[in-house]
């Protein structure tokens, strides 16, 4: 029993020094300074950084859903609608899902990494004891970044997930370009569009936010460093999974 009771406390710690790191990032965001030359670097790091990932990652999604979708649809005759599902599926939970969860990754373990490097060397403490707040130079910039990019690498992987998509249909299932285009279009409401583009801001708020926090909270060493890697990355991972159902579930009452 005890030992449950100092888990909680724990997980309550960690809860209320990532609600206080929330504040200062909020807080630092509208006050000056801004640290202009970190923003452009984050936003060339996470955005240009995990394109290569974000292709690869939508364009096979979109080739098996397609592949496993016409394999469904031909037992009820409707393997032409297979465009009206994948273009569904993609825009409105796969392409925001698959995303944040790829540059979570390569992001949030990066980021996690390298603050909790900068904090068993004490080098966060040099940046205090030089004046330099530690959120407005090393957290802030990567937020933002992540926050805004996240969105942007989102279209790219529903966009090559889409032709992916197109290119099984037209091989393999024998679907015909425009009708499948058809489909695709048919398929979406602008209630589908508008929740596929607004919930990759939360989901990469959510990633980025994570991964500064654990690594400014990194104790013991390089094996310290480790597990704060490691952290980040399954901390992160099911918070995306838990804020996407919670902002899909306030979309659909809000929006449907």
């Amino acid at each position: 029993m005890k030992w449950f009771v100092e888990w909680m406390k724990g997980g309550l710690l960690e809860v209320q020094e990532y609600l206080r790191l929330l504040k200062q990032v909020f807080r630092g965001m509208v006050t000056r300074p801004f640290y202009m030359r970190d923003m452009i670097e984050q936003f060339d790091a996470i955005g240009v950084g995990s394109l290569t990932v974000v292709v690869l990652t939508g364009t096979f999604t979109g080739m098996v859903l397609t592949l496993q979708s016409g394999l469904t649809l031909d037992q009820f005759g409707a393997r032409s609608m297979v465009g009206r599902l994948v273009s569904a599926s993609m825009i409105k939970e796969l392409g925001p899902v698959l995303t944040a969860l790829m540059v979570c990754g390569r992001v949030g373990s990066g980021i996690a990494a390298e603050l909790g490097s900068m904090t068993v060397t004490d080098q966060i403490a040099a940046l205090r004891a030089l004046g330099t707040d530690p959120v407005r130079k090393l957290v802030i910039p990567r937020v933002l970044a992540g926050t805004l990019m996240v969105p942007i690498l989102t279209v790219v992987a529903n966009g090559v997930g889409l032709v992916g998509a197109w290119l099984i249909a037209l091989t393999q299932l024998k679907v015909q370009t425009a009708v499948f285009w058809n489909n695709v279009v048919g398929g979406l409401y602008i209630q589908d569009v508008w929740m596929g583009l607004i919930k990759p801001f939360f989901l990469g708020f959510v990633l980025v936010s994570i991964g500064c926090h654990v690594g400014l909270r990194t104790k013991g060493g390089t094996q310290g460093v480790g597990r704060a890697t490691t952290n980040s990355v399954v901390a992160g991972s099911v918070l995306v999974l838990a804020v996407d159902f919670l902002i899909t579930k306030i979309l659909i009452v809000t929006m449907y």
